[in-house]
């Protein structure tokens, strides 16, 4: 019966092939500890003469001897001729990552914007400041039209800008106009229906 690739088990390392790694789990299965540690060396040899680039500048073969153990899953018990790599090592548990307890009332815009609204709190009075303001708040504006067509209104743009710098920024609503925006939703529900 021909044996197929695909019903054969996982190798660990395709770069060496299938006859390293069956070489590898036949000197795991050698009861003998002296007779496995001879095996072992003799494999050794041949996979650093299949890839010479893997001896460092001292011309050890540590990389290979790693490479070993991880063909074994870590199974092989021999005395290796110098530290090498172990499963804890290969397989570390990630850290936790320290995510935000906070609720941020602003995310829908980002926190680029965010900073944005703050920088441009800062400038000077001017032409370049007014329209930075108003690029911004039409961004804003397309943010919440992406979360809520309904409640995206100049309005609550210019609020949210208030509050965001600290009442540095004050725009009237009154005497400004964004920029009408389709809402994405119902762009998408018009999609739908023309199918």
């Amino acid at each position: 019966m021909v044996e197929y690739n695909t019903a054969l088990p996982k190798l660990e390392m395709r770069e060496y092939g299938r006859h390293i790694q069956k070489l590898i789990n036949h000197c795991v299965a050698i009861e003998d500890r002296e007779e496995r540690t001879r095996c072992a060396f003799s494999i050794a040899e041949v996979m650093a003469q299949l890839f010479p680039e893997l001896r460092d500048e001292e011309g050890n073969n540590r990389q290979v001897w790693d490479h070993i153990n991880i063909i074994s899953n870590f199974k092989l018990d021999i005395d290796f001729p110098c530290d090498v790599i172990r499963e804890n090592e290969m397989r570390p548990t990630p850290g936790k990552i320290p995510y935000s307890k906070k609720t941020d009332k602003f995310r829908v815009y980002g926190q680029n914007l965010v900073r944005m609204i703050k920088e441009i709190s800062r400038m000077e009075g001017g032409l370049d400041k007014d329209r930075l303001i108003f690029l911004v708040a039409n961004q804003m504006k397309k943010q919440l039209i992406t979360v809520n067509v309904d409640s995206a209104t100049d309005r609550r743009v210019f609020n949210d800008i208030r509050e965001i710098s600290g009442g540095g920024i004050d725009i009237d609503p009154d005497n400004y106009k964004l920029n009408e925006y389709i809402g994405i939703t119902s762009q998408e529900n018009k999609k739908k229906k023309k199918k």
